[in-house]
């Protein structure tokens, strides 16, 4: 039996739960209706969702069709309650998209689409009240095409021939398909459909069972399981609690098979000791609503919830399944918990961390020089939410003050931050290289430092020191972001280092370089949709400005004008009810979350959060060092010239080359003539003996290398052929000419390179590998390919080309001569202790121009070279008998 488990998303208000109620009952597993605004939906099972007519938490139904289950999730449409929506979507192997006929695509569905396509969920569409007036099927087709994606394809045509030729368009290998055959099979469609190429869209009512009978047939039809492996493996995506107060988590099995009292662990080879846990499954539950089946198996595909386990957290991956990624949505408010008179905080705090687990994004935060605990959440409705369940789960009567941002911090340029913790008989010394990354990048870890310095084992413990803990900015207390934390360097005493001391090293590691950097801070911006009557567009506008805000042009809405953008998250604050005064209720702003950019009014936010990070006694940024047996503070300015080891980075600027200048030269002093300076030297010679002028200069210093005897074991390398790594991106935006073409058209700029280096590698007789940066594009598994004589690497999603050239470099350099063609300074000092050599894109390029003269001169001399005497001979007797 074909087992998935299928999700069901949409903005609020577009009749989502309507539909899972309506697919449920057209299946045969509910006998009657029910409706949101009867408070008796199927899977509306809390008394707070049914009160107010929204979706708040994540639930489950088993829907059967014919050899397909399918394991319905209904998810939050909500924008304060969309991390829930987005933990649900790490198990999903198909998405319903719900779209309102009547408002058609927006801003929450876009966020919705773009997770979508993070997560690389296959989708089908369901545009749902089209039997209001206002809902046009042919426009709304045409708007999902533009702003989603123009695979979108209206699947409900009489004779069933034209969408299957629309289908066919969304690829290359279908539509030869079809012109072969004249028809698509089932598998063909599936195929279309997993791959993101095609989204089938219906059309219909869901209160009316309008069109919801096609969705189920194209669930039943176009969809397939994916082969599941042998081993183990399940994603946990959920925690929450029964009515007995069990601890429940929910995960899906993705390969083999999970039996009651099975041992599960969350061991990884990266993973600390004191982070492991092995515990029993003690019941295995599938749920459908509030009623829930007991089994003792549960195989590939199956959606369940387990009790017995009590250190799971929503986006663990269990067996082989590796821990899920960072989620993209992020709390923009931040606000204090207000506990009542008398209340232990302490003891407040723990019955607060149960919601937490339920909601990791809740971030809840214990201030301990001010004993005071705060909390992150996504808008007004969520605080409504917690204020309740504190209440029903704990009887606290918790209130919370007045609402904050959360910023976040980056920063402007690379640095090296260094770390040393020695107080007697410990010792770790750490040096971090912190990037700036392009927005929304978040941070990433990893390692450049050579074994021979710092072994494998502490390296591995750096990392996940940098991973465990989050790591906070110096201007305003505030996480940082953004950034890419490479280890360069470090050091361990054989006998005094303990576990410990690396986090102590690492943590003051991060926050010296912090201390050093020139950081910025980030606001969080909403995309706004505001509709309103005409009359207020004016004011609206000149609002939306003045808050800093980009508005795009008006849009006519029938009788209401339609303002889009994008705004910072503190202009906007408390700006719906604004809207809803003055527009006497008429009007209507809806936000959703965008991304952190640079905030607009850094010195003011700065100044008001009035955060010194000097006094931050949990965030050091100085270290220790120990002398004469005791271990005393050396603060974090000068840390860097007293560390033991050296990364060899130099992130010093260098100064410009400067034309040779005239100048006039001004004497003081002694300005007597060549024969009065001899005579002068003869007679101090006379009384002090001879001048030895060499004496005096200074010993040259050697020349500064990277392959310092005492550190580094210089390797035989093999013969062989030598290899030529040239950063793609790099070299065109740093050579003028191609720079120029690729402002134009990128594939014309990589098109002269590729020439440029294949004439280059036919003269040199080298090995040419051309890497291009491709992280950025989704699903891409990276490709090699031969062009003429020379590699051009294109790299996998979440890889760069820096990447890869550092890791090429490190196997190739064990046997074989290589350099490496970039601009980029870090990289150079990385690849060099990889042992290639550098070259800067400016000597690059001299090089090819060598070439590029080189090969004329060859070829100008053939041209021009004298004929041999056989040559000679016969153009001697062609030119006879031309003349006769």
């Amino acid at each position: 039996m074909k087992r998935l488990a299928v999700g069901i998303l949409a903005h609020v208000d577009a009749g989502k739960t309507t539909l899972s109620e309506g697919m449920l009952y057209r299946s045969g597993s509910l006998r009657r209706l029910g409706r949101v605004d009867h408070q008796d939906a199927f899977l509306d099972t809390d008394p707070i969702e049914r009160e107010r007519g929204i979706t708040i938490f994540s639930k489950q139904a088993i829907l059967p069709l014919g050899e397909t289950s399918i394991i319905l999730l209904d998810t939050p449409g909500h924008v304060d309650f969309s991390s829930e929506a987005e933990r649900t979507m790490g198990v999903l192997d198909y998405a319903i998209l719900v779209i309102s006929g009547t408002d058609g695509v927006q801003g929450h569905t876009m966020t919705l689409w773009r997770l979508l396509q993070r997560y690389h969920i296959p989708v089908f569409l369901f545009v749902n009240k089209m039997d209001l007036p206002g809902a046009d099927r042919m426009s709304l087709l045409a708007e999902l095409k533009h702003k989603l994606n123009d695979g979108c394809v209206d699947v409900e045509d009489e004779d069933g021939q034209s969408w299957l030729e629309e289908a066919a368009m969304c690829d290359e290998s279908a539509m030869e398909t079809y012109l072969e055959r004249g028809t698509l099979s089932d598998d063909d469609l599936a195929g279309l459909i997993a791959r993101r190429k095609l989204f089938p869209c219906c059309f219909g009512s869901a209160l009316k069972l309008e069109g919801v009978d096609r969705l189920l047939d194209c669930l039943n039809r176009y969809t397939r399981q994916k082969e599941a492996p042998k081993d183990f493996g399940a994603r946990v995506f959920k925690i929450a609690r029964d009515g007995q107060g069990n601890r429940l988590t929910y995960l899906k099995v993705t390969g083999g098979a999970l039996n009651v009292k099975d041992l599960l662990t969350n061991r990884r080879p990266d993973l600390p000791d004191d982070k492991i846990w092995e515990e029993k499954v003690d019941q295995i539950r599938v749920y459908s609503g509030v009623r829930f089946q007991v089994v003792e198996r549960a195989d590939p595909g199956t959606v369940c919830a387990v009790t017995g386990l009590s250190h799971t957290r929503a986006g663990e991956g269990l067996g082989f399944e590796t821990p899920g990624e960072e989620p993209a949505l992020e709390p923009v408010f931040s606000c204090q918990v207000l506990l009542p008179e008398g209340q232990d905080p302490y003891t407040a705090m723990a019955k607060l961390r149960q919601l937490e687990e339920e909601d990791p994004q809740l971030h809840l935060v214990w201030d301990e020089q001010l004993r005071e605990i705060h909390i992150q959440l996504m808008g007004q409705i969520q605080l409504e939410v917690l204020r309740r369940l504190a209440q029903e789960r704990f009887g606290l009567e918790v209130s919370f003050g007045a609402g904050g941002i959360v910023y976040r911090e980056t920063i402007a340029a690379p640095v090296e931050g260094v770390g040393h913790y020695e107080p007697l008989r410990h010792y770790a010394e750490v040096h971090l290289l912190l990037e700036p990354l392009p927005p929304g990048s978040g941070l990433r870890f990893g390692t450049a430092c050579p074994e021979n310095m710092l072994e494998g084992r502490w390296q591995r413990l750096v990392l996940t020191h940098l991973e465990e803990r989050v790591h906070l900015g110096v201007l305003t207390g505030s996480p940082i972001t953004d950034m890419s934390i490479t280890l360069t360097a470090g050091k361990a005493h054989e006998k005094h280092t303990e576990g410990g001391d690396f986090r102590q090293a690492t943590y003051r590691a991060v926050r010296q370089g912090l201390m050093e950097a020139e950081s910025v801070l980030l606001e969080p911006w909403y995309d706004f949709r505001l509709e309103l009557p005409e009359e207020y567009v004016g004011r609206a506008m000149s609002d939306l400005q003045r808050m800093g805000g980009q508005v795009e042009a008006p849009e006519t809405l029938g009788t209401e004008t339609v303002l889009a953008g994008a705004a910072p998250v503190a202009g906007l604050g408390d700006y719906a009810r604004e809207v809803t005064a003055y527009t006497k209720g008429r009007g209507h702003l809806t936000c959703v979350f965008r991304d952190y950019e640079p905030c607009q009014d850094q010195a003011k936010v700065v100044e008001e959060r009035a955060y010194d990070p000097n006094r931050d006694l949990e965030n050091p940024a100085d270290s220790v060092f120990c002398a004469h047996g005791a271990g005393y503070v050396v603060k974090w300015d000068k840390v860097p010239e007293m560390a033991h080891v050296s990364s060899g980075i130099d992130l010093s600027p260098s100064e410009p080359k400067r034309e040779a200048v005239p100048t006039v030269v001004t004497r003081r002093g002694w300005s007597g003539s060549l024969e009065e300076d001899k005579e002068l030297q003869a007679i101090y010679e006379r009384t002090y003996g001879r001048v030895e002028r060499e004496a005096f200069r200074p010993v040259p210093k050697p020349a500064r290398t990277s392959l310092d005897g005492e550190k580094y074991r210089i390797m035989e390398q093999e013969r062989g052929p030598e290899y030529l790594l040239v950063d793609g991106y790099n070299i065109i935006f740093a050579w003028e000419e191609l720079k120029k073409v690729a402002q134009d058209h990128l594939d014309a700029a990589r098109k002269m390179l590729m020439d440029l280096l294949s004439n280059y590698q036919g003269f040199r007789k080298c090995e040419v590998i051309l890497v291009f940066d491709a992280y950025k594009v989704p699903g891409n598994l990276g490709e090699v390919s031969r062009y003429h004589n020379i590699y051009v690497v294109y790299t996998k999603e979440a890889e760069t080309a820096d990447a890869y050239i550092e890791k090429t470099t490190l196997e190739l350099g064990k046997k074989h001569r290589v350099r490496v063609a970039t601009s980029d300074g870090a990289e150079q000092l990385i690849i060099l202790g990889h042992g290639a050599l550098r070259l800067s894109a400016t000597v690059f390029r001299q090089e090819v121009e060598q070439v590029s003269g080189q090969i004329t001169a060859v070829l100008a001399k053939n041209n021009h070279r004298e004929p041999s005497a056989p040559v000679r001979h016969a153009m001697g007797k062609a030119m006879e008998k031309k003349k006769r």
